[in-house]
Parts: C-alpha cells; structure tokens; sequence
C-alpha cells in the first residue's frame, strides 16, 4: 500500500495502520452484522401467520433493503481502508434471538428479537464512533448515520412491542 501518493496524515497513513487494522475488524462485525440481520428479516417477512403479523412482515420488508444498504456502505469503507471484504465462508451466525418461533403466530418473538438485534447494532456502531473520534472521520460520519437507521428501526419495534403488551399479548 505504502507509496509515494500514500497520505502522510489521517487514518490511511502508514503510522494509522495498526488502528486502521483495528477499524477494519470492527467495521467486518458490522458488515456481518447487517448480512445477518438480512437473512433473519427476510425469514421474518415471510414466516408470520395472522392479521396482527401484518404490519410487522409490512415493516421488516422495507427493513431488508436498509440493512443491505448499510452492509453495502461497511463492504465499500473497508476497501477504502486498504481492507478486503469477507466472503461467505468468513461468516457465522450469532442472532439465535431472531430464529423463526415454533409458533408462526408468535409475532411477540419476532418484534422482541428485532428490538434485540438492533440493540446489538446500536452498541458497536457507538463503539466505532467513539473509536473513531479524532482518528476517521470519514467511517463516523458514515456510522453516524447508519446508528439514526437502527434507533429508528429500534423505536418502531418497541411500539409495536408496547401495543401488544397493553393488549395483554405480550
């Protein structure tokens, strides 16, 4: 990578690679994160029963194509960083809260495992902002954004949550 257009300052400077290294292996979490969650919302748009599940599988069909998106943005800032994005033999799965329910009218689990997951993404995307602080700029901004998504997703979820539990459903 070293060469005599390499940037003399900021995160793609040869003093930054030991901290770029560190960035890359935080933003390949997300990366898989997001691919993750990918797969789960699509199981979850399809697998409910019953009038209620509507307007979850309704909501976690639009989510798929903002979590791709947000893989998408981790995939391209790690080739920035002089990284290289992972194929599919890199990946293991972690969300067992988001498996489909034994009971595919049980929408309670699936909104509660959505709360969930995007819990887990707004911690380590926090993480990388604050990692990043006057070191990458460029990746925080990008992550900052990314975070808005996730609280947003997060805040839907736990009011469908509070509805269901004022229904005694939940």
């Amino acid at each position: 990578m070293e060469s005599a257009t390499t940037p003399s300052r900021g995160i793609l400077s040869e003093d930054r690679r030991a901290a770029r290294d560190e960035l890359i292996e935080l933003l390949t979490k997300a990366y898989w994160m997001e691919i993750e969650t990918v797969m789960s919302y699509i199981a979850n748009s399809i697998n409910p029963d019953g009038v209620r599940a509507q307007e979850i599988r309704e909501s976690l069909e639009q989510d798929i194509q903002e979590e791709l998106g947000h893989a998408q943005q981790f995939g391209t800032r790690i080739k920035e960083l002089y990284g290289v994005v992972p194929g599919s033999l890199d990946f293991a799965a972690e969300q067992n809260y988001l498996q489909p329910p034994d009971h595919q009218t049980d929408v309670v689990h699936v909104i509660k495992g959505v709360i969930e997951a995007e819990t887990g993404a707004i911690e380590h995307y926090n993480r990388i902002i604050e990692f990043c602080d006057g070191l990458d700029l460029v990746t925080q901004d990008m992550v900052i954004g990314i975070l808005r998504d996730e609280e947003g997703h997060r805040r839907l979820f736990e009011g469908f949550l509070r509805e269901y539990q004022a229904e005694g459903l939940a």
